[in-house]
């Protein structure tokens, strides 16, 4: 068995800017990544037109235990929300008046297929 030459942090950062480079590619200017507060983690902060796109990315070498994106549960939306809403008001978007939203890039596999579900939280 080979030695990955990464650590789960650099693993990570190479799949954030793999992400980031296909929204890229879609029209979405980047904001800023890895946003961390006591809420939770947004991995990437994106831009499409006047909506904010808050991005989870998830990376699977292997589905036997289940996608990536399917890895994006209930509890880790949550987070992401919570985070999201820190996020809007401490740069002074209003949350009523500000158009966002909340997707996730799933990676899997090696080469990683790329797949973009947007907004993904809808309440209500």
């Amino acid at each position: 068995m080979a030695l990955n030459p990464f650590n789960k942090r650099q693993q990570g950062q190479a799949y954030e800017t793999m992400a980031e480079q296909f929204l890229r590619r879609h029209g979405l200017s980047p904001i800023q990544r890895n946003f961390q507060c006591r809420s939770g983690e947004i991995d990437l902060i994106m831009k499409q037109q006047h909506c904010l796109v808050f991005v989870e990315v998830k990376f699977r070498q292997r589905t036997h235990y289940g996608s990536a994106a399917e890895a994006v549960n209930w509890r880790k939306l949550q987070r992401l929300k919570r985070a999201a809403l820190f996020w809007l008001h401490k740069n002074g978007y209003p949350i009523e008046h500000t158009e966002f939203r909340f997707d996730v890039v799933s990676l899997e596999g090696t080469p990683p297929k790329i797949e973009w579900l947007t907004n993904i939280l809808v309440e209500g």
